[in-house]
Formats: structure tokens, sequence, C-alpha cells
């Protein structure tokens, strides 16, 4: 008898959409991504220690998983036996169905009565799948790692039917700008099986960081898995062959596919230091310690640079069981090509248009190697180029015109565009809202072309996120990711939707997630009272369901509430302000800081020698007076920053009357990788006049141009009651970049925030 209910409870939650589940959310039912459909039921099911999980002959390896991941919060050391076929109560079957192919490959059907639980599915995939919906359906503390006393683990009598829309359901992690230990990525191919991910898109090799092991070229993590700072700082770290496989196979252990990147014929920097007989200069070449576009890439014309990669890529394939291998080949620049005599020759022996058919002829030349090891290419989307390799999929980054092109000729494709995906963008620029909004599908596709969409993928570039803030950068965006390439729903309720987060930060709590913010988290308006001397501060905050703080280093602020979402509060001494969040007792994201300063300049009148940039104008002139210091991010949308391109800095400030002050000093900042720099060094003179002026020092700042940090820092000068009213400061900027770094010799830029003088 309970056979049949189980088979009519299967049939019926056919007929409910997902939409339904919204609905329903009165429950404690609470699941991410959502299901395809499910029906809600009276009464429960209590898992207790006297439980029977059962498996049929094919699915122990499910079984031992999930009597693994609930014995640590309930205690219960529940061994699975194999299944007889009779429905006994009390009981967790696993079964595979074979006669059916309703499910897919990753699809399942979960039903739970007071009786039993019961998961089916064709293949592991789908009931590992069912597994994880289960564990959401218990309470949160199910995933507490020690036992937990005094719950009753109690599961909602529920029928779910569910598959995931589209097979590429993926997570890029770059382990090349910042290292990644071992255990961070078993760790997060944990949460990705736990959110119905099941692909790692494992980013391996970089201009700064070959991460990989090649036993045939030690020098590769010998070298070039080390980068060195001018200071003398030594970073890096690599994986060996027994560390890749034995993450390979937790991963496995998950049903997560992991995909290597292997860069070429760009991003190569690092192999190059090793090897620069493989460049088209011949070196000699440092591993990258700044992010960017190094305009050094292998040698197209060299057959040595074949040989190299395909010694490289044997090794590799050994290690990876999937069918792809990612051979990047995005932001190769091609002026080394265009001054090469072997990649000229190349061009003419192969009967080339240009060098964009010369990355064409090498992407190809590669993907022919890699298919005869029985693997397939993934690149980005730059390797339509100059025309596509046969077989290879298309991974679209820079918009949704890859992804159409190459699906318009036949080709699979990954839509992983920045504007939805790039979850190392900071939330002010891609928010939950537009990650759950992104469509991966475009419209211009038929119905045959939107089958080559394979599905989509977070980014998780590391150049500003060393492991300790991936969370952040991730979570809770990539819960709004799975939603949308699990079910893929043609309607969607965002606030919906955003609830149920609201409700999993619980579990992400006990998965010891530190996540981030949804949103642009507030807003702020400074503005000078001179009646009263002081600043006035309101602040709107715009994410909901979080507690505002705002705490000050100096003063006890006096802070008013003057609405539910705005708070108000006065400065009047010199004073650095922070705002932050948290959820609970829980901080969430980073602290936003910003500073007041009170001194002899300001709202002093300013002339200026050099025009300042009008990208980066930080409101005018008066910026360099008005007291307010700048924000963590030059680019920063408070504009707080004033850029001075390819130009010195001079400036005269005129005190209005006479002062006595002992300090003078700038606020600069510097971010190398974007041709910010600190300057070479400052000069000041001071003046009673306004006509004769005395040195009153310089400052010399040494050079720490391959710091790839951001980083905010005051320069100035120690005075003895220097009696002046004009102040004139000179700042030395640099000529041009360096020849080591990506942008060799470009214009550089000066970022001031603020004139002080004390």
């Amino acid at each position: 008898m309970k056979k049949i209910i189980f088979t009519v409870l299967a049939v019926f939650v056919l007929g409910v959409n997902h939409l339904m589940y919204s609905q329903m959310l009165g429950s404690n039912i609470n699941l991410i991504p959502s299901p395809k459909s499910i029906v809600i039921n009276d009464g429960s099911f209590t898992l207790t220690n006297q439980t029977k999980i059962y498996f049929d002959q094919y699915s122990r390896k499910v079984a031992d998983y999930l009597s693994e991941v609930i014995k640590p919060a309930t205690g219960f050391d529940l061994k699975p036996e194999i299944w007889n076929g009779m429905m006994e109560t009390n009981s967790i079957i696993l079964s595979l169905k074979t006669k059916t192919n309703e499910y897919g490959k990753e699809g399942y059907t979960l039903v739970i009565n007071p009786f039993n639980v019961l998961i089916e599915a064709n293949e592991l995939n789908g009931l590992f799948y069912g597994v994880q919906t289960l564990r959401q359906l218990f309470d949160p503390y199910i995933n507490s790692i020690v036992k937990v006393e005094g719950i009753d683990w109690i599961l909602p009598a529920v029928v779910v039917y569910d598959k995931p829309e589209f097979e590429w359901r993926a997570l890029n992690l770059d382990c090349c700008r910042h290292f990644m230990e071992k255990d961070f990525v078993k760790r997060y191919i944990d949460l990705l099986a736990y959110h119905k991910f099941n692909t790692l898109h494992w980013h391996l090799t970089e201009d700064q960081a070959w991460r990989i092991e090649i036993k045939k070229y030690p020098e590769l993590t010998k070298k070039g898995a080390y980068r060195t700072y001018e200071d003398g700082t030594v970073y890096g770290g690599y994986y060996t062959q027994e560390d890749v496989k034995e993450i390979v196979e937790y991963a496995a252990s998950r049903f997560i596919n992991v995909v290597p990147e292997i860069e070429m014929p760009g991003h190569s920097l690092a192999a190059l230091s090793c090897f620069p007989e493989i460049s088209c200069t011949g070196g000699p070449f440092d591993v990258g310690t700044l992010w960017g576009i190094y305009p050094d890439i292998y040698c197209a014309g060299n057959e040595k640079t074949f040989q190299f990669l395909e010694d490289v890529i044997s090794e590799v394939v050994e290690l990876f069981p999937g069918k792809y291998i990612h051979i990047g080949g995005d932001e190769a620049p091609k002026v080394r090509w265009q001054n090469c005599p072997k990649c000229q020759q190349r061009i003419k022996d192969e009967n080339l248009k240009d060098e964009n058919e010369l990355q064409s002829y090498f992407v190809k030349r590669m993907e022919k190697f890699i298919n005869s090891k029985g693997k397939k290419i993934v690149g980005w989307d730059e390797i339509l180029e100059g025309g596509l390799a046969p077989e290879a999929t298309v991974q679209s980054w820079r918009g949704l015109k890859g992804a159409i092109e190459a699906a318009k000729m036949g080709h699979d494709v990954i839509v992983s565009p920045t504007t939805n995906c790039y979850f190392d963008y900071p939330v002010e620029t891609t928010d939950l809202r537009k990650v759950y909004y992104f469509d991966p599908v475009p419209e211009e596709l038929s119905f045959d072309e939107r089958k080559h969409v394979l599905g989509s993928e977070g980014l998780m570039w590391t150049e500003y996120a060393p492991q300790q803030f991936v969370d952040d950068r991730l979570f809770p965006r990539m819960l709004a990711l799975i939603e949308v390439i699990w079910n893929y729903p043609q309607e969607r309720d965002f606030e919906s939707f955003r609830q149920r987060v609201q409700n999993h930060y619980r579990r992400l709590d006990l998965l010891d997630v530190n996540y981030g913010l949804e949103t642009k988290p507030f807003e702020i308006t400074k503005t000078f009272n001179p009646s009263k001397n002081i600043y006035d501060i309101k602040v709107t905050q715009l994410q909901k369901d979080i507690d505002l703080r705002i705490g000050s280093f100096v003063s006890e602020l006096m802070i008013n509430k003057i609405s539910e979402n705005e708070f108000q509060f006065e400065i009047d001494k010199t004073n650095l302000v922070n705002i932050f969040f948290q959820k609970g007792e829980k901080k969430v994201g980073k602290t936003y800081a910003f500073g007041i300063s009170f001194n002899k300049a300001n709202r002093k009148p300013v002339k200026l020698s050099y025009p300042y940039s009008e990208k980066y104008s930080a409101g005018g002139i008066e910026a360099l007076t008005d007291g307010i210091r700048g924000s963590d991010s030059f680019r920063g949308g408070d504009n707080t920053w004033q850029g001075y391109y390819g130009t010195d800095f001079e400036a005269i400030v005129d005190l209005e009357k006479p002062y006595t002050f002992n300090k003078i000093s700038l606020g600069f900042f510097q971010a190398s990788s974007s041709l910010v720099f600190f300057p070479q060094y400052i000069e000041f003179y001071t003046s009673v006049d306004g006509n004769e002026y005395e040195s009153a020092g310089k400052v010399e700042i040494p050079s720490s141009l391959k710091d790839p940090d951001w980083i905010q820092r005051d320069f100035g000068v120690q005075l003895n009651d220097t009696y002046a009213r004009y102040i004139k400061i000179f700042v030395k900027n640099y000529d041009e970049a360096p020849k080591w770094h990506p942008i060799a010799f470009g214009k550089t830029w000066l970022m001031i925030d603020e004139i002080i003088v004390e």
C-alpha cells in the first residue's frame, strides 16, 4: 500500500509549477535553488537513531555520503543497508530507476511522508541532488559540525520533482592571482555541491603564477609559482600532482567535474619567466606582480612553444578525467607577434591574413592535439577572432555577442558576461537583483540555436580577493545564479527569492560562510555648515534586513535616527568614521570608512599649474581643501579623489592671512596595476607675501610600483612653528610606466584627496 502512495504522489507533483512554491512559503520550507515543483502535505517524518538508510545495488556511494553529512549534528551513526524492495517504516530509501528517463541525468523525485523518505533518480547524480534538497529540509542545525542537543530532526511531508535546466552550472576559482589552500578548494567543492552546482573551473596558470606541477618542467613550479616584490617579499604556492588528484577525486565524490584552465597564448608570463626561449623577444622576464595584460605571450612562430604546451597538456589530461580542457585564449596582445620574425614567417607559411588568424592557427593546432587526447577545448570568446576551432566551446564574457555568434555557428556556449556573473566586481556594480534577473539565453537565438547554451558560471577572479575574502564576494550572489541556471524561470519574483535568502543565511552561518552584502548598502551626504563650522552627515540605508552600525575612532557620535532607514549626525573635529553592517552578532561585508579633516587649509583658495582630469574631478578645485578625505577606492562613486593624468601637480594655497603651523601634508592613492602611482617626490615651499618662497622640505618616496595592493597614504613635512600665508606644493609624477609594467611606457596618474596644514 505504501508503494502505491509513493507512486500516486510522484505523478501528482508533476502538475505543480515552481511558482507555486513561492506561495507556499508560510512553512519552514526554504530551498535554494527552488525545485521545479513541490507539493506540501500534512504531517512530517522524524529522523531518529533507529532510522534505516537503504540503498539499492548501485547507490551505496550516495547513501554513505548521506550518513556522513548528518552524523556530526545528530550524533546518529546510521549504517546504510542494502534495500530489499520493501517500504519499511522509519526509513530513507535511495533508489535508481532504470525504466524511465523522466528525470534526465541529474533530476530526482523526493517523497517524504510520516512513514518513510524515498529519493528516486535515473543516475547517481540525481540521487545526490535529492540528498541536498533533503539536507535543506532539515533544521539548519543539520549543518553543525558538532552534535546539537534538544532538536527533533523533523522533515516536512512533501513531494518534490526536480531537475536542472542547464548542464553547465559552474564556478571559476582563480587560484593564480592569490593562492588557495587545498582544503579551501575542497571546502568550495562542498559548497558548490550543497547548492547543486556541478562544475569547478579551476584557473591554474597566469602571468602572476603557474600553480600546477608539471613533472617534465619542474621549473614551472620551482620558479613560476612565486612572485617577488621590490621589498624582497616572496608570495606563492602550487599544487602537486598528488594534490590535484586528491581534489579531483574529492570533487567526483560530490559529482563536481573539475575543468582546468591552462592559459594560451596570452597570460603566460609566469611560464615565460622560466622558459624565455618560447617568447618572441627572449626575455628575461619576472613572474608578474601586477594585474593587467602583459604584452609578452607565447611565440606562435616557434615550434618549441607547441612542444612545450603539448608536453604540459599531456600531463594535465591524465589528471582531469572530464571531457573539457579550458585553454583561455583571452587578452592576448599581438604587438610582439607583429614584430617577431618567426611569427611573421608563420603567417606567411600558413597563408594567414594577420595576427588574429595567427591566434586562430594557434588555438586550432592546440585543439587538434587536445582532441587527440580524447578531450574538447573551452576558450574565452576571443577565440572567435580569426576563425573558430572546429569543436570548441566558447565562454562568452564580454557581453552576449560571442555567445550569439558561436551558437549561430553551431558551437556550444557558456554565457557568463561581466555584467551579471563577475563576482570579483563590487556589489555596488553587480548586486543580488542584477544576478537574479540575468538571462543566460540570448533572445537573438532561435529555438534550435538555444540548445547550444550549456549554462553559465560565476567568475571569482582574485586580483583583489585573497582566500579570506572569497566568501564575501561569492555569497549571496552565487545563490541568485544557481536559482537562474537550475530552474531558469520565465517569470521571477525577486522579493520572494530574497526572503528565501534571508532564511538561508542561517544555513550559511553553520557552514561557516562569511557572506557579504546584497546590494549597495547605503548612500551618504557630507555637507559643510559654515554657520556652525561643522559637517552635517546623513546616511541612508539601502539594504534591508540588516543592522547598520556607525562608529568613530576619535570621539563618540550623537546619531539621530530620523526615519526607518535614515541616520544623521554632526562632525565638529578631525575624525575617522566607520560604517559597517551586522546580522545579529555577525559582521557582514566590508567596513566603509571616511575621514573629515579640520585644518588651516579648509576651504581656502587654491591655484593650479596643471589641470586635473575631468574623469576624476572630485567636484572641482575646491575638493583639495574641502576637508573631506578620500575613500578606499579611487574609482568610488563618492568622487573624492582628484586625478592628474600624465602631468605633475603644482598648487598654491592661500591661507588668506599668515598663520603659524608645523606640518603640511597631502593624501595620495596608489593602484599600480591601473597606472595610479605614488609620486617620485614632493617639494614644499612657504611664503608670507606670495612672491618670495622658501623651501620647507622635500620628501623622496621610495618606489613600490610592483605592489599590486590599493594603498592610501599621506606624505608631508614636519616644520617648526613656520609663519606664512602661502604654501606652494610641487609633486613629481612618473613620466611613464616602466618597461616591465603591463602597460609599459603608458602615462601615469596622480590621485590626490586633500591638502592639510596643521
